[in-house]
């Protein structure tokens, strides 16, 4: 464990760095009222001067339709908005960015057997964990651009300027959406007033936990700093389609289901179905009420990705890694991957409530499947509980975190347990500048001796900040 000294220097430096753009005082303007006159030249007196105070902080403006902002704004957005937005006056094309940055002073331990490799002649013991200590990482980022084509059509393409696990700029994702009819026909427009549809290379409609998660460089919509232990985020090519009506959801989606478009292999390959069901009602001022079930489906696969398609990496840095592993095969510390990677079906039921400053969210998750060399199916269950309460405005927050999961690994007879929970705040210093820290510990149980994460451990502070616009 750190001193609590390391830990106050992370937080200070951050705190420096957006403790200049919270200072600021409002500016104040002079605003002369001219009352009419039948003489326009006759001077305003300055008994009729009022000093107004103008805006602090002003938002990129939204000239996009169905759009979820980067920033403040899109916090508890699920899917894009079916509500149009502002009016279509034409082609418009917006770019945004998002960038993020952490401070990591975490320690792990683990009560492995020692495991020994020989390499050109040198002998380690691959079960040592990595030696770690406080510090910064690398900060990561995104960039954004949509285009508005038509009404209700716009286009969406988001890059990796930089992640942890890929060090040069890759796009993620980049789909047509569309939620009006492009022809004046009279049934047609009627029917887009419910139907929306997505068509391209995207992040897939599974959950709504994908909606909350940090995203690479966009970790505006996250209370806390990392991830789930089993992230189910991946983007497919492939299309959905939603109906809305009164808060009811519906969603069904077919794509290839993997995260490269593949023609070989066509025998060992099948397409995966997606369907999703909700009820999402703001039932007072006060009060918003959301539930959804999610399901996936896939035969067969040379390589699916649902629970390993964040080809950016974890925010927990080498944590139960060992003194050899690459920085690669780095990436995903402190997360579990169950290696579904042929067949794989899952369910999820997301609970959602706002009652003030106070949100409550859930995560119950059973999912199963196999790799080609398995015979057999296995199973993992997932359950998280969040509760966070915000407060000023909503410009401050709280909250908690509690996320077990347990399940059956390749070549691991028993099931393993993964436990975690994280307790943290974040102050949004403007709507595109928010700083967050958490306490994290995380245990993993019942894994064999011979396995690195036998006793294994890892906690302490991490402290994060985010521009996003």
């Amino acid at each position: 464990m750190k001193s609590s000294n390391s830990y106050l220097v992370s937080v200070a430096l951050v705190l420096a760095a957006a403790m200049p753009a919270a200072a600021q005082e409002p500016t104040k303007v002079a605003v002369a009222v001219v009352t009419e006159q039948a003489d326009s030249t006759t001077p305003a007196s300055t008994d009729t001067a009022k000093t107004l105070k103008a805006p602090r902080f002003a938002p990129q403006p939204i000239e996009i339709q169905h759009y979820r902002p980067q920033d403040r704004r899109g916090l508890n957005m699920f899917e894009a908005p079916k509500e149009e937005g502002p009016a279509y006056t034409g082609f418009k094309l917006s770019w945004g960015a998002a960038f993020t940055q952490q401070y990591q002073s975490l320690s792990h331990s683990n009560t492995a057997s020692a495991k020994p490799v020989t390499t050109a002649g040198v002998t380690t013991d691959a079960n040592k964990l990595i030696e770690i200590g406080s510090g910064f990482n690398n900060a990561v980022a995104n960039l954004y651009m949509n285009a508005q084509i038509a009404r209700g059509i716009r286009v969406s393409l988001n890059s990796n300027l930089s992640s942890r696990h890929h060090n040069e700029t890759w796009v993620n994702d980049g789909f047509l959406l569309i939620d009006a009819s492009p022809f004046d026909v009279k049934a047609l427009n009627k029917l887009m007033n419910y139907l929306t549809l997505r068509v391209g290379h995207f992040d897939i409609n599974y959950g709504d936990a994908h909606f909350r998660r940090s995203a690479n460089g966009n970790a505006m919509y996250n209370p806390f700093v990392g991830n789930y232990i089993m992230d189910a985020y991946t983007t497919e090519i492939g299309a959905e389609a939603y109906l809305r009506a009164n808060g009811w959801l519906a969603m069904a989606g077919v794509t290839g289901g993997e995260i490269r478009g593949q023609v070989t292999k066509p025998d060992d390959r099948s397409m995966t179905y997606l369907g999703k069901l909700g009820y999402d009602k703001q039932i007072s001022p006060e009060l918003r009420v959301r539930l959804t079930g999610s399901t996936y489906a896939k035969a067969k696969s040379v390589n699916n990705t649902l629970f390993s398609g964040d080809r950016a990496g974890s925010r927990y840095y080498d944590v139960l890694e060992n003194t050899t592993s690459t920085e690669s095969a780095q990436a995903w510390s402190g997360s579990i991957q169950p290696g579904f990677k042929s067949s794989v079906h899952a369910v999820v039921f997301n609970p959602f409530v706002k009652f003030r400053g106070l949100e409550l969210f859930g995560n119950i998750e059973k999912a199963t499947g196999k790799a080609a060399t398995e015979l057999t199916n296995r199973s993992w269950r997932q359950n998280v509980g969040e509760a966070v309460y915000r407060f000023a405005d909503e410009q401050l927050y709280v909250g908690g975190r509690y996320n077990t999961a347990k399940g059956q690994l390749l070549g691991i007879a028993n099931d393993v347990k993964v436990n975690r929970y994280q307790v943290g705040g974040g102050w949004f210093v403007t709507p595109n500048v928010l700083m967050k820290g958490e306490y994290v510990s995380q245990k993993y149980l019942d894994f064999p001796t011979t396995d690195i994460r036998n006793g294994g451990k890892f906690s302490g502070l991490m402290v994060e900040g985010v521009v996003a616009f």
